[in-house]
């Protein structure tokens, strides 16, 4: 009953400061606010308020949501251990779960890479380095 009550005396305030605001003019404006302040007595008569109020002060509804909360909490903290790898079972192997990343083909590299120093082409020539970008964009006309 007081929700309805405060919603009531926005509505009546809203629609005196649009009709002060048509006063002076502003149409535009004054419909603007008129059209804001009769919102609070439209989700009064809608039972809307009621509702809300139902669930805020309600226990149950309370704990129904801390049970959300505890279920998203949990399923997000098993996504985290999963994705870092701290709950990884004995017969699984990382390029089973992820592939490992090809080397970079430019710039000095270590010998670590798939290829190591041996799989790699010496860069006497620079214009060879690029000799696919530049079919790329012959391909495309640039």
């Amino acid at each position: 009953m007081l929700a309805e009550t405060i919603c009531s005396a926005v509505s009546a305030a809203g629609l005196g400061i649009a009709a002060l605001t048509a006063y002076r003019k502003r149409f535009l404006a004054a419909t603007r606010i008129a059209a804001y302040s009769l919102v609070p007595v439209a989700l009064v008569m809608t039972g809307l308020v009621e509702w809300v109020s139902g669930i805020v002060f309600n226990p149950t509804v309370w704990i129904g949501f801390g049970l959300l909360g505890l279920a998203w909490l949990l399923l997000f903290t098993t996504r985290a251990v999963e994705r870092r790898g701290l709950g990884k079972k004995a017969g699984r192997t990382p390029e089973a779960v992820a592939p490992a990343a090809s080397a970079p083909s430019l710039g000095a590299g270590s010998a670590s890479g798939p290829q190591g120093a041996a799989g790699r082409k010496p860069s006497a020539a620079a214009g060879d380095d690029f000799s696919d970008i530049e079919a790329i964009l012959k391909k495309h006309g640039i």
